[in-house]
């Protein structure tokens, strides 16, 4: 069986008293309303085909944010290396600077069958809620294999990883 694959990027900005912020994603649906820490994660989502991990990555943060995310630079994206989740979906992780306003979230959305066996379908956003969080907070909000994503940028940023 083919692992499943994922690409995403972790979008930061600095603060004026020299902090960094994380912006990361809640998945909307059912089964992740009552969840909080450990449930956030980066933009992300599957990479069709033969497609280009980059090319997924930028395409899946425009449609998990909408119109308003960031128009980013493909070539300045800054390569974060893969990691493998608790169930076996490998994501790769792109770092880059950017501003976003959460209110302007408009994610794409996705179709299930809700109650199960109710027979009737019905649509879901993506991403439910988006925000910014320092270290301290995407550390506890992010899932865990995600984590190691914000150490990678962090040592790109030449910044300490502690929290």
């Amino acid at each position: 069986m083919p692992v499943k694959r994922s690409a995403g990027i972790l979008l930061y900005r600095e603060r004026a008293d020299g902090g960094t912020e994380f912006l990361l994603v809640h998945p909307g649906g059912p089964y992740w309303s009552r969840r909080d820490d450990g449930a956030w994660s980066i933009p992300k989502g599957g990479i069709e085909g033969e497609e280009d991990s980059r090319a997924a990555a930028l395409r899946e943060l425009d449609e998990e944010l909408g119109a308003a995310a960031p128009e980013l630079d493909a070539e300045a994206l800054i390569d974060l290396g893969s990691v493998r989740q608790r169930a076996g979906k490998v994501v790769d992780a792109w770092g880059a600077e950017g501003d976003f306003d959460p209110a302007a979230l408009d994610s794409n959305t996705f179709a299930m069958e809700w109650p199960p066996r109710s027979g009737r379908e019905v649509e879901f956003p993506e991403v439910d809620r988006a925000d910014w969080f320092d270290l301290e907070t995407a550390r506890r909000k992010l899932l865990s294999a995600q984590g190691e994503f914000l150490d990678r940028l962090l040592e790109h940023l030449g910044r300490p990883v502690a929290g």
